[in-house]
């Protein structure tokens, strides 16, 4: 069994398990608490073993297993080349992506396992329940098992609070998506309009009514054309 690394008081035997309650507001993230430990840091950096700028992703959108960001895409209007320069390799830690790495730091291997068991539950029951099942089978199974169960809690929480905010950003970039492609459809249709217009009024064979029950633009619309027409 897992000892933990914490003081306790020895004296009192009595205790009361709580049932843990998500923290809605936590901004630290079970990563950054896992790797906040100084063997598994040093781990996970003779694993990477190199100086550049690290991300590590695993979020649910597929990606390759490396990838390069640099802050040159960030530009619009972007001519010759950049005078200032950030590039930022992004590694993909989810399960069944960069095997060497993995094999490299076992503790960062068992946290895509227990990313991955939460996902996978979250899709067929609650999320309070899926995770804390994670949890436990986690535990079970050796998989992050000494961490897990000192700070068993603590994950339980931060883990539905940050599962909650990637679905909650897949929503946003959803709607994002879908009302640009809206708002795209619109604007095709209405200079196509436009231009099916101009074309009526440069022949001077069809009233102003005809040309705007034809093209659906509205009266006031048709004339605004008619007064910019060369």
């Amino acid at each position: 069994m897992a000892k933990c690394k914490r003081n306790r008081n020895r004296a009192k035997r009595n205790f009361t398990v709580k049932t843990p309650t998500a923290n809605r507001n936590y901004k630290d993230t079970v990563f950054r608490m896992l790797f906040s430990d100084r063997k598994n840091l040093l781990s996970l950096y003779n694993a990477v073993n190199q100086s550049d700028f690290i991300e590590f992703y695993n979020g649910s959108t597929a990606i390759a297993d490396c990838t390069e960001l640099r802050l040159s895409s960030a530009f619009e209007h972007l001519s010759g080349e950049p005078k200032l320069e950030l590039i930022v390799t992004v590694l993909n830690v989810n399960e069944g992506h960069n095997a060497e790495l993995m094999q490299h730091c076992n503790t960062l291997n068992e946290y895509a396992q227990y990313v991955a068991r939460v996902r996978l539950y979250a899709a067929d029951m609650s999320l309070d329940q899926a995770v804390e099942r994670a949890v436990d089978e986690c535990i079970r199974e050796g998989i992050l098992a000494e961490f897990l169960t000192c700070n068993r809690n603590e994950v339980i929480s931060m883990s539905i609070f940050e599962y909650d905010k990637e679905l909650e950003e897949k929503k946003l970039r959803k709607a994002e998506y879908e009302y640009g492609f809206s708002e795209g459809k619109k604007t095709g249709f209405q200079n196509a309009a436009m231009e099916t217009a101009r074309r009526m009024l440069k022949s001077n064979k069809l009233s102003l009514e005809d040309i705007a029950d034809f093209s659906g633009l509205s009266i006031d619309e048709i004339k605004q054309l008619q007064n910019t027409k060369s």
